[in-house]
Order: structure tokens, then sequence, then C-alpha cells
């Protein structure tokens, strides 16, 4: 099995940035493309983007492209969103997801806990 425990989500004003942290652990890292979504109140769970084991290639949403980065250390079994001028509409619960299929899989097998992001107007 995989395990993955975000961190990193708090408040932070509009305009300001973030990074979350998701550490895997278990039988293998290395070959996983892992993704993040989040979850706002009251609306459905969406894909903010994913990347590849090798980091080599990413998706975003369009609603993010530009200002949110994933990367990944698989040296250190980690994996990264960085979230840059960051809006109130980006207030959500953060999920790190793992799968090891072909990149992009088409859904993802292993689920953290989340993390709250909060962002004020």
């Amino acid at each position: 099995q995989v395990q993955l425990v975000e961190s990193g989500g708090g408040l932070v004003q509009a305009g300001g940035s973030l990074r979350l942290s998701c550490a895997a652990s278990g039988r293998t890292f290395r070959g996983y493309a892992m993704a993040w979504f989040r979850q706002a109140p009251g609306k459905e769970r969406e894909l903010v983007g994913t990347i590849s084991w090798s980091g080599g290639r990413t998706l975003y949403a369009d609603s993010v492209k530009g200002r949110f980065t994933i990367s990944r250390d698989n040296a250190k079994n980690t994996v990264y969103l960085r979230m840059n001028s960051l809006k109130p509409e980006d207030t959500a619960v953060y999920y790190c997801a793992a799968d090891p299929r072909n990149w992009p899989p088409p859904s993802y097998d292993y689920w953290g806990q989340g993390t709250q992001v909060t962002v004020s107007s």
C-alpha cells in the first residue's frame, strides 16, 4: 500500500503564496504518477494538476495554469504544489493522489487526507 500525507495548508491573503507538500510512504514511490485535486464547499472535486514520475510531464487545470507549479523530489518521496497569486476562489481542501498506471492515469488509487487552503479577499 501507498500512504500519502499532505501538509502546508493554511490561511493566506489574496495574492500570496503557499507550498503544499505530499509525503509518500509504502512499497515504492518511483514510477507513480502524482496529482493534486481540490474540493471547495458545495462543489465537486476537481483536478488541479498532475505530474509524471520523472517530473518531465505536467498538466494543469486552466484555472491555475501559470500560477501553480507541481514538482517532485523522488529521493525524498515528496511531491509539491507551489501556489502563487492565490485568489479567494482557490479556497478548498487540497488532496494528493497517486497511481502507478501510464501517465496521465484515468483515475487515482491512493489518496491523502487533505489539507485546507483558505484565501482571504
